[in-house]
């Protein structure tokens, strides 16, 4: 699923992919992106043929970004926008559907926010877990540090998966 969605996001850029440079904001770009994240990121690395480690390094910071932005200001952000009626049945669905997810983050704390955070699946990511810590009203400088982990974690095996797996299928 995610890697027709990134082929689907690569075809949008367009142009922007003909260059080294279009191809790091492109990753970036996809990085930044709720249930993509850096998972996105790195196989639009892999198809494009981005060098590893810059690939790497690109998406990491793209999706470190996302963390303080999330635990600073996705709750006020929330709260304004739930006062639209129509995004209010949507806010609190989104809500509703991420605190199902806090039975293991309550059970083991900032590790369980690092492995939420590490699993390369979609609806978990630094976007999510960082939601939940602020849902569950867990202390933000924990609370980054345990998504930056988990980031990292999720980086190295995503890293895995698109150039090593994924390019042997694909490549």
């Amino acid at each position: 699923m995610v890697d027709k969605l990134v082929k689907g996001i690569l075809g949008i850029f367009g142009g922007l992919t003909a260059t080294l440079t279009g191809k790091y904001l492109t990753i970036f770009l996809i990085s930044l992106l709720p249930i993509l994240e850096l998972r996105g990121g790195l196989i639009a690395a892999s198809l494009m043929d981005v060098p590893v480690w810059q690939a790497f390094l690109v998406c990491i910071g793209a999706n470190v970004l996302v963390i303080p932005f999330v635990l600073l200001f996705v709750e006020a952000l929330l709260n304004i926008l739930s006062k639209i009626d129509f995004l209010k049945n949507i806010i609190d669905h989104f809500k509703e559907k991420t605190l199902k997810k806090k039975d293991s983050i309550e059970k083991y704390g900032y590790l369980g926010i690092m492995l939420f955070v590490a699993v390369p699946l979609p609806g978990s990511g630094a976007w999510t877990g960082c939601l939940l810590a602020v849902l569950l009203g867990l202390d933000k400088k924990k609370s980054f540090l345990a998504a930056l982990a988990g980031v990292f974690i999720a980086g190295i095996i995503m890293l895995i998966f698109s150039y090593g797996i994924l390019k042997g299928i694909i490549g």
